[in-house]
């Protein structure tokens, strides 16, 4: 089921960062955002053969993913998301939800921060839930996110 949360939140991480116009580029975009960061999660699972294993199947589910979830979405879709995570991240209270919609494509979505802590090299994190709901579908996972030097946050691996 983690496996499953993580192929999720790598599906998501390429949407947001994928920054293709076109139906097509998008879901190529996403594919392989997905696949590159599927392989890396999928490369810490296991040892030896099983290790092999984890990153093939991690690629493979990640560029599907990925793909689905990207040709989805569209510029101003990931720009929503993204604002909104960024926001909930910096000034939610832990299991406060922040909401987007994109009026135009009827694509909407939440975020909400479950814990806040400090890493082992004194950085703020944070758990987090985000929910996305494309077509009528809803795809929910969860991730951690780390406060940058920039006063962003980024979705670690």
């Amino acid at each position: 089921m983690r496996f499953k949360y993580a192929i999720t939140i790598i599906a998501l991480a390429a949407t947001l960062s994928a920054c293709a116009e076109t139906g097509q580029q998008k879901q190529q975009a996403g594919s392989v955002v997905g696949g590159v960061l599927g392989g890396v999660l999928g490369s810490n699972v296991g040892s030896g053969k099983g290790k092999t294993a984890g990153t093939i199947i991690g690629v493979l589910l990640g560029a599907v993913m990925g793909g689905e979830i990207g040709k989805s979405m569209d510029k101003v879709d990931r720009m929503y998301a993204e604002r909104t995570t960024q926001k909930a991240l910096e000034t939610e209270p832990s299991g406060q939800t922040s909401t987007w919609s994109n009026p135009d494509s009827g694509h909407s979505g939440s975020v909400t921060p479950i814990r806040t802590y400090r890493n082992d090299a004194g950085v703020n994190c944070r758990e987090f839930e985000t929910t996305v709901y494309i077509g009528g579908k809803e795809e929910t996972a969860t991730g951690t996110a780390c406060r940058q030097s920039d006063g962003t946050w980024k979705i670690q691996q």
